[in-house]
């Protein structure tokens, strides 16, 4: 069995922790981490263009780079030792929602965690790219609460036609 945990800053843990209670012997753990482009290369147009700073200073597309390699390096590691066990880890860039479908052709569980609105139960606790993967991934998917799930309180009330 081949599980890919998507993992995303503040709600990684939760999908680290259902990962855990998978046999070791009786499955492939993957770590993925995608990271969506643009960001460094966005920094540096500004840079270069609308602040007229190209050449006085230096260009803070290297350094965002760096610093997004770093973190998505570290945030690895933190699921690694969380997990406990070998696994594989998986970095992708790109589109997130498309990577994270692409990475999960071959799974046969990917593990998620909702990242909309966790304050009440519903459609809205998912968030676009969530619910993108929910809606095309081309295996199971376990969707996990990052935190306690809220109370059944929370539920919409039922449309007021029969």
């Amino acid at each position: 069995m081949r599980v890919i945990v998507w993992l995303v800053e503040g709600t990684w843990p939760a999908c680290v922790d259902a990962a855990r209670g998978y046999p070791r012997d009786a499955c492939e753990v993957v770590l993925l981490h995608v990271d969506e482009p643009g960001v460094a290369g966005l920094a540096h147009g500004a840079f270069a263009g609308l602040l007229g700073r190209a050449g006085s200073e230096p260009d803070p597309e290297r350094r965002l780079l760096e610093l997004g390699g770093t973190s998505a390096a570290e945030l690895l590691d933190a699921a690694a030792a969380r997990l406990g066990r070998p696994c594989t880890r998986l970095e992708r860039i790109g589109r997130v929602e498309r990577e994270v479908v692409a990475a999960a052709a071959d799974a046969d569980l990917l593990i998620l965690a909702r990242d909309g609105d966790r304050s009440r139960l519903g459609p809205h606790s998912l968030g676009k790219a969530v619910r993108f993967v929910v809606d095309h991934a081309p295996c199971p998917v376990l969707l996990v609460w990052p935190e306690a799930a809220p109370d059944l309180t929370t539920l919409p009330p039922p449309p007021p036609h029969p």
